[in-house]
């Protein structure tokens, strides 16, 4: 089988709407072709990636205060329905691919990394499994959970005229941080959930580190892409600053 050729980025917590402008500046290069396709992986700072529907609820602006008062910079994301919430104790994957074909294979790629991500975890002994839980916050059909307990992963894409970005949270670590502040970022906007789905994997499988799964998550992609390691650029940087007054709350 012949792999196709994927650009690997690496980098650390730095600033959540740097982080989140910086997927759409590469969305940008991999539609433009400036570059090939890129599988971008991170540990984020504390952020509350707030949904543009959560915008219209009435509790809106108290929810942005209280996701500071609880540490996680607020932002607006371009992907997803709903609040989402991850630290230094998660992974943030970014798959970006040029295309010809717009608005087609979504619900596939949904199905396609759910269940290649679940995989992944399962090598390494996580109970994971494709499907939404009952009560989880930002329910999704292809979100990935831990034994049918605590949601591990959500995922979300965009999709361009050249180009789509596929990106997924993954909460290892360090849980209560996750579930205190959705609890209270819900409960101000007054949305139902079940604060038992939202924490981290390491609740169910204690000793799981991020750095394991992001190894175990590398593995599967090797099985299936040639890895080329890369590096953000200046110009990277450059064309992500004039995206973050989009995701500024």
């Amino acid at each position: 089988m012949v792999k196709l050729p994927l650009t690997l980025l690496r980098h650390g917590p730095g600033d959540a709407l740097t982080d989140l402008a910086t997927a759409r500046a590469l969305l940008d290069s991999v539609k433009s072709g400036a570059r090939g396709p890129l599988l971008r992986i991170y540990r984020p700072a504390p952020t509350a990636a707030f949904g543009a529907r959560d915008r219209f609820l009435e509790g809106f602006p108290d929810a942005v205060a209280a996701a500071r008062a609880h540490g996680f910079t607020p932002a607006l994301r371009t992907l997803g329905g709903r609040i989402a919430a991850y630290h230094p104790g998660s992974l943030v994957i970014d798959h970006i691919e040029p295309t010809g074909e717009f608005l087609t294979q979504t619900q596939d790629r949904f199905v396609r990394f759910g269940e290649m991500y679940a995989q992944a975890l399962r090598t390494i002994g996580i109970d994971a499994r494709m499907g939404e839980i009952p009560g989880e916050y930002c329910p999704g059909e292809h979100s990935v959970n831990v034994g049918g307990r605590i949601k591990a992963i959500g995922t979300a894409q965009r999709v361009v005229s050249g180009a789509w970005l596929f990106s997924s949270s993954v909460i290892v670590e360090d849980p209560a941080p996750i579930r205190s502040v959705l609890t209270a970022v819900q409960d101000a906007l007054r949305v139902g959930w079940d604060p038992r789905t939202g924490g981290a994997i390491s609740e169910r499988h204690p000793g799981v580190t991020a750095e394991a799964v992001e190894e175990a998550v590398l593995a599967a992609y090797a099985r299936e892409y040639d890895l080329v390691e890369g590096a953000l650029t200046s110009a990277d940087a450059e064309a992500a600053a004039a995206y973050v007054p989009k995701h500024l709350l």
